[in-house]
């Protein structure tokens, strides 16, 4: 039985809310692995930055480290530092399932909030040493 064009329409969504869908941990816990990793592609160029003005002489080490005075350098530091320790962490996690573990449904939940905590108590621990 053959659909028609006009029965394929109807049966499509109009509009879907995203607000009403609840993703999973593990769906959460990858899609922010992905947007860390492109905060640490920017962030690269600043730590770069920073690496040949502390490198340069003296003086330009004196100014860099003025700069961490400034609650916005503070902030994005944090930032920074909050991506790359996320990243590491959930990037672990995810090689561990690319060796056939955690690869279940209930694992793969748990191991993700696990994630979720190790990474919030790092931010925490980075945000002190920071701040």
């Amino acid at each position: 039985m053959e659909l028609s064009e006009q029965n394929v329409k109807k049966q499509r969504p109009v509009h879907i809310d995203l607000q009403t869908i609840r993703f999973p941990a593990t769906a959460i816990a990858s899609i922010l692995h992905r947007i860390s990793g492109v905060i640490m592609l920017f962030a690269v160029g600043i730590l770069i930055w920073m690496l040949n003005e502390s490198l340069a002489s003296p003086e330009s080490f004196a100014g860099l480290q003025s700069l961490f005075d400034n609650l916005l350098v503070k902030f994005v530091i944090w930032g920074i530092l909050t991506a790359l320790v996320y990243h590491l962490i959930v990037g672990v996690r995810h090689l561990i399932m690319d060796t056939g573990r955690w690869e279940e449904l209930a694992s793969g939940l748990a191991s993700a909030k696990i994630a979720f905590v190790l990474s919030a108590a790092f931010s925490i621990i980075v945000g002190i040493w920071v701040w």
